[in-house]
């Protein structure tokens, strides 16, 4: 089907019915404002939704002694040999006796002086200094619910449900009726809640990005618009009339006509924001010096989300994995990219066969806030109670056509073969067990500890008597902080190592392989309790590195071969949970490593989605994970153990 759709390459707006942006004169900023973060409004004190966030404590900085001994402590399955772990301990305890205190000092002061010793070097250094594409490397995806024979009529009725149900959403936390996020411990942090609607990244010619926010301070959610994108064309729906979130009806009339609408294929100027970020920083300038260019991309910065309408089918879950995290490439061109604009931390796309999910761009949001945005959507969509809302005589929606110079046109084809080059580097793979939630817990043991010694025996046997290469990243949150976002739990022990190694050991008894396991499986629930606890040990570090001055020698345990390898992530690991999401995941973070995106709340059922680059073995590594499902499960089955009723 999609074959019949020509793709052209202009230097110009389409011929056809299109209307401009009505300002000439809209300016954009293509260097970091110094306050760029501060111009955000404020979440609204007083509210349901940010009723905590006064009370909330800061991020601690741990004690410099401790952050030495845990390190010492997850050093010790890194290292090759007892030589090069002697060679890093004396380092360390250099480091804690000379430079360390000094360096410790300082940020404890910045830590004085500042509501977060963290925030803005961490924005910085995990994400809006980052200069390579935020596809693969950045983002990260949601798969929403399969839809059944018959449930929807269109692919326009699944995208109008969603926008409407977002648009309430967004409606609910303007008004501070989004009840704020908890543990047993207590509330969780809600400020970036404030960068999810709205708001938009921005490519800084300078080499750093930052985010913009175009949400109003005092603005109760009855107003705003959202942009959908189909076959590359831009298209501005108002959202609201009267005061009132458009109908369900509503929007399905609108996005039928722009389905009427637009039946060739536009200028993928789409593909520019997934370029490398300098490249795109450039092609933003060169883009924006049209007037009529700059004011399209205003409104898409300003606009509550994006809906982008796929025309292709996903038809299972590595299709509709891979369609989401990167989108498609048919006959050598990045359609799916083309029809993004991936620097929206909320990019909906719906396909023509009512598949849909969520791309989302993470530097200033991590991903929980967003799974539990879509969470609380899908289960409203879900409710035959939901409020479809009444019909209105809404206007239809208004074309933004851009004016494509030469040099943008290049720059397309450029950001096309980027595009095709990177999405060709990579493999996907996926995994359920049959089993679940309800089976481990019977068994008395964690299932997100379960699923990390999964993911542990797998590689050790991926890598069979290979030198470890790297460590393990678990990502925790610290949003028990004022702006806590994460830490991270060094999976690999001494104890998960013994366990794996009994695994592996003809001679051992399913007594002692359970017994290794509990200790391994006790000692993972420790450390990610301090992870939690803002008592981990690599943001610790990672402050006290920042703090080097120029002209500083640098200490030696921060060249020590120990000491970087243990932050070489091979296995980059987190768990999220929506029972709407049947597929989830992101990329590798290191060219020799694994993406594991898995969930363990399916109460029959873990899910497992593995990424890396093609030269990976990626299948082999998924296999693995499947053996290992197994194995433990036998393992518990095996041993003089009752489970729990």
């Amino acid at each position: 089907m999609l074959a019949r759709h020509s793709r052209r390459t202009v230097t110009g707006a389409l011929l056809g019915h299109s209307r401009r942006p009505m300002s000439n004169s809209t300016q954009l900023h293509f260097t970091r404002p110094a306050n760029w973060k501060d111009l955000a409004p404020e979440a609204l004190p007083g509210t349901t939704t940010y009723a905590s966030q006064p009370s909330l404590p800061k991020l601690p900085v741990p004690k410099l002694e401790e952050t030495a001994t845990r390190l010492k402590e997850t050093l010790r399955p890194i290292a090759w040999s007892e030589e090069e772990y002697k060679a890093v301990l004396k380092k360390i305890d250099e480091f804690a006796t000379g430079k360390g205190p000094e360096l410790h000092t300082r940020l404890l002061k910045r830590n004085a002086e500042s509501k977060h010793w963290l925030e803005s070097w961490w924005d910085d250094a995990g994400y809006l200094g980052y200069r390579d594409s935020v596809v693969i490397n950045v983002s990260y995806y949601y798969g929403f619910d399969i839809p059944q024979p018959d449930q929807y009529k269109s692919p326009a009725e699944r995208a109008a449900g969603i926008a409407r149900a977002a648009m309430i959403f967004r409606q609910k936390l303007k008004q501070g009726l989004v009840p704020p996020e908890a543990t047993k411990e207590g509330p969780m942090c809600m400020d970036t809640y404030r960068w999810m609607f709205d708001c938009c990244r921005v490519p800084g010619i300078d080499g750093l990005d930052w985010g913009v926010s175009h949400a109003v301070p005092g603005d109760d959610g009855n107003s705003g618009h959202i942009i959908v994108i189909r076959k590359n064309r831009v298209w501005k729906i108002d959202a609201t009339k009267d005061g009132k979130i458009l109908s369900t009806s509503d929007f399905n009339r609108q996005l039928d006509h722009i389905y009427n609408n637009t039946l060739e294929e536009y200028p993928g100027v789409g593909v520019l924001t997934a370029s490398n970020r300098d490249v795109w920083a450039k092609d933003y300038k060169e883009l924006a010096s049209s007037p009529a260019n700059a004011a399209i991309i205003k409104e898409i910065h300003s606009a509550a989300f994006i809906i982008s309408l796929d025309d292709n089918r996903p038809k299972d879950p590595v299709s509709h994995s891979r369609s989401l995290w990167h989108g498609d490439v048919i006959g050598n061109v990045p359609v799916g990219l083309r029809n993004r604009w991936v620097d929206k931390p909320l990019n909906f796309v719906v396909y023509d066969n009512a598949y849909a999910g969520i791309m989302g761009e993470h530097s200033i949001m991590d991903g929980t806030p967003t799974a539990r945005m879509c969470d609380n959507i899908l289960d409203w969509l879900a409710d035959p109670a939901f409020d479809h809302g009444s019909q209105s005589s809404a206007a239809n929606p208004v074309p933004l056509d851009w004016e494509v110079s030469p040099a943008t046109n290049s720059a397309i084809e450029k950001a096309d073969a980027a595009a095709r080059d990177l999405i060709g580097t990579q493999e996907l793979s996926y995994h359920l067990t049959s089993y679940g939630k309800d089976a481990i817990k019977k068994f008395g043991v964690s299932p997100d500890s379960w699923a990390q010694m999964i993911i542990q025996l797998a590689y050790r046997r991926l890598i069979g008597n290979e030198k470890r290469k790297g460590g393990t990243y678990e990502a925790a949150t610290t949003r028990k902080f004022f702006k806590g976002r994460t830490e991270a739990i060094r999976v690999v022990t001494n104890e998960s190592d013994a366990w794996v190694a009994s695994m592996n050991d003809p001679k051992a008894s399913a007594q002692q392989r359970k017994a290794l396991f509990d200790a391994a499986a006790k000692k993972h629930i420790s450390l990610a309790k301090t992870a939690g606890q803002g008592q981990g040990v690599d943001r610790h570090i990672f402050g006290l590195r920042k703090l080097l001055q120029p002209g500083e020698e640098t200490p030696a345990l921060f060249t020590d071969p120990v000491f970087q390898r243990s932050s070489h992530w091979v296995l980059s690991t987190s768990a999220i949970f929506s029972k709407h999401f049947p597929v989830y995941g992101w990329g590798e973070v290191v060219p020799d490593g694994f993406g594991v995106a898995y969930m363990t709340g399916f109460n029959d059922r873990l899910q497992f989605t593995v990424t890396s680059r093609k030269e990976m073995p990626n299948a082999q590594f998924t296999n693995e994970i499947a053996r290992a499902t197994e194995d433990i499960y036998n393992l518990h089955t095996a041993v003089a153990f009752k489970p729990k009723l």
